[in-house]
């Protein structure tokens, strides 16, 4: 059944999330502060506000990510 692979191939990618965040604890703290920072009282999110940090935890996964299929993770 061709449906179940991809829900199998999902499930695997979900369970590695745990281990990508922690290597990316710094970055990943520094866009929830600017995220933080950016929305107390009335202040709204807008676009772009947090850009740097998120931009900084993107690549930090996408590094991870790449180096985890190397290895086979």
């Amino acid at each position: 059944m061709p449906g179940k692979e991809v829900w199998t191939r999902t499930r695997d990618k979900l369970r590695s999330f745990p281990h990508f965040m922690a290597a990316c604890a710094e970055e990943a703290s520094a866009y929830g502060r600017c995220v933080a920072a950016n929305t107390q009282g009335s202040k709204d999110l807008r676009k772009d506000m947090c850009a740097k940090e998120f931009q900084a935890l993107k690549s930090c996964f996408t590094l991870n990510v790449r180096s985890s299929h190397s290895l086979n993770f």
